[in-house]
Parts: C-alpha cells; structure tokens; sequence
C-alpha cells in the first residue's frame, strides 16, 4: 500500500515522484521498460536538451493556451537549472536558449534517480500496468501483481516514438475514468513531400505556416523536409495547409540578382546562385544560362520562389519521428494549479500525455518537470 503510485519514469513521472517524496509520501513509481528516463537519454543527441531559458506560456500549444501558465509560473526553468547545478551537472546553451550537458543526459536520469533515493521513493521497472481501478482507493494491476494507493499519477507520456515503447495507455486510463482526450497527431515531425535531389543539404531558413514562425534550419530529406524550422512548423501544421519558406531570410535577393547581373554578366546563374545557398540546391532551382541572358522578370519570379517557396505537405512522417505527441488529455477536465482530475479525487496527469506540446528546445522538457512539480506538490 502506497499514498501514491506514479505511472511512468520519465520527466514528468520522475520529478512527480522526487517531489512527492520530498513532502513525506510514501511513493511507488512504476515503468513497463527495463529501464526508467529512455526519451531522457536519447534527447539531445544524448546530451539532454534540458529546457530552455526562453521557456514561458507562448511557447506552448493546448486548446486552452491558459493552462500551463500556474505550472511553469510554480516551477520555472530557473529552477531546474539550480537543481542541476546542485549535482554539479555541468551545461551551456547551445542556440535560442536550449540548455545541454556539457556531457550526457545520463547525468540528468542519475540526478532524479538520486533524489528520488535520497527521499524513499520505490522505484520499479519491467512492470506493464494492465489495469487501473477506484473504489475507495486506486488499485493499480500490474504483471507483478497489485499496489493499493490514495492517488495515482499518469506520467506514461504519449503516442511518439513507439520503439522507445511509447504507448496511448494514459489517454486509455483517462477515458476509463470518463475523461475527455482530445485529438492527437504528431508534432515536432518531418515532413513528406516530392523534392529535388538533394538529401543533406541544409541552410537557414524562415518557415512559416498560418501566424506561426520560425528562423532556423531546413534539411532536406529523402523523404522531404526536416530540420528545426520544419519541426517547429510541423506542430502548427494541418493536413491541406500551405507552408511558405523564406530560404534567403537575411537577403535581398532581388537587389543581388539584378547586381550582379550588371557586374557579372558572364557568370553563369548557378554560380551566383551557389553564393547564397548550398551549391546542389542553387543548381536546383535555377535554369541553366549565364546571367546576361536572364531578363529581369525572370530574375524577379526566381526571387519570388526563394523568398516565397509555398507548398502544401503530403504528411509527416508520423509518431514514429515525431519528437512529442499534439493532443492529449483535455486540460478542461484537470486543475491548472495541481493536475488533479476534477471528476476523479487522487487522479493525475502530467508532461506529455496532457494536451500541453512545447516548442522544440527544451520546452517540452519544462513542461514535464513543471507538471510533475506541481503534481507531486498536490499529491
């Protein structure tokens, strides 16, 4: 018998946990894999990209943008930091506020293990959780038998990347309990699309999709498009949309054309093309000819199409490449201030499994150790 057993060991599930067992709770967390902190470890390219100095309400996608604003206000990203400072974690920012050890996200899941053991928290893993029920209590079923506990927190996080065993088995447990899931899709995701040749190349572009914008890197893929800018979109992206890519956002392009068209007549476009832009996507937007030959509208309409490149996705490449899961459980059914079902006293629900997706950045990772702190606050 436990005061709380917490379903899931990642972010949000292991923060939950350390605070819960902070305030003298008795506390079992329980994970179906054979380790606790997987999409810790592999985040960041295993460096763990932790949160994000930027991190704050705008940042964040829910049907009720209001939301996480009580969490990250009660557990900022200010927070995290100093906690990682107390373990001596050493980090630095990378680009746009993210925040990555200096040396492996091994070191952040060693830190929340650590608080975790520092406060008693009952930490087991390789234990699938068939069935969760209430009567006066929660009985929670797992292939190890039963726990009896007086709350129980859903931390099982979402739908993306099945291989590291994501699974729908919080949004499954929530409408057990008559909660409202509202629809998920994947963000943070590639993009599919016909597109030259030209897997790897990368350059920095501004992404567009609706009121939603973002400056940073394009990658063309085999399959179509990736890359920061492309993530970041991808979230905000729905099937038939169009995207609109700036892919020479510092420059005038149509200035630089028409000049060096005065200055150098002889060169082919190619060429000039390759001195803003990585040489195989220069030869494959622009018509073979030397810039003598191109008459200004021509100049123009290819300015248009580098400023202005619009197409509509075939789709994303799914929860399988997708960094996080959009949708969740309906955050008009939990208390912005605790997590707590309104409906179901002692039911909770945190990080990635509620209808609360960040940025690429670090941001998703706040959200997890804000919403497990204010859960664990509450429980």
């Amino acid at each position: 018998m436990f005061d709380v057993v917490v379903l899931g060991g990642g972010a949000a599930g292991l923060m939950c946990a350390m605070r819960a067992g902070q305030r003298g709770r008795k506390v079992l967390l329980l994970d179906h894999a054979e380790k606790v902190g997987k999409k810790i470890l592999i985040s960041g390219g295993g460096r763990c990209n932790f949160t994000n100095l930027d991190a704050r309400p705008e940042a964040f996608l829910s049907a009720n943008p209001h939301f996480c604003k009580s969490a990250l206000a009660r557990y900022t990203q200010h927070d995290f930091i100093e906690l990682v400072n107390k373990h001596r974690i050493a980090w630095h920012e990378k680009t746009l506020g993210q925040l990555f050890c200096d040396g492996s996200a091994r070191q952040i899941v060693a830190m929340l293990l650590d608080e975790c053991a520092a406060v008693g928290v009952d930490v087991r893993v390789a234990h699938k959780v068939t069935r969760v029920e209430k009567s006066d209590r929660f009985t929670v079923a797992t292939d190890h038998g039963d726990f009896s506990a007086a709350s129980v927190v859903l931390a099982t996080g979402g739908l993306s990347i099945p291989k590291m065993g994501a699974t729908g088995f919080a949004h499954e447990v929530a409408r057990h309990f008559k909660l409202r899931v509202t629809e998920t899709r994947p963000a943070l995701v590639p993009l599919t699309l016909p597109v030259p040749e030209i897997s790897g190349v990368a350059l920095d572009v501004e992404a567009r999709c609706g009121r939603a914008r973002f400056r940073e890197a394009l990658l063309f893929t085999h399959r179509g498009l990736s890359g920061p800018a492309i993530l970041q979109v991808s979230s905000y992206w729905k099937p038939g949309q169009e995207i609109v890519v700036d892919l020479l956002p510092d420059l005038d392009a149509a200035s630089f054309l028409k000049e060096r068209k005065r200055t150098r007549p002889k060169a082919e476009l190619r060429t000039i093309l390759a001195e803003i832009m990585p040489q195989r996507l220069a030869q494959s937007l622009a018509p073979e000819g030397i810039m003598a030959n191109q008459r200004d509208r021509d100049l123009d309409a290819l300015t248009h199409r580098l400023k202005l490149w619009t197409f509509v996705p075939n789709g994303t490449e799914g929860y399988a490449k997708a960094e996080v899961t959009l949708g969740g459980i309906d955050t008009d059914g939990l208390s912005s201030k605790t997590m707590e079902a309104q409906k179901v006293p002692g039911l909770y629900a945190i990080g990635e499994a509620v209808d609360v997706t960040g940025w690429l950045g670090g941001y998703n990772f706040q959200w997890a150790w804000s919403s497990g702190w204010v859960a664990g606050e509450a429980v």
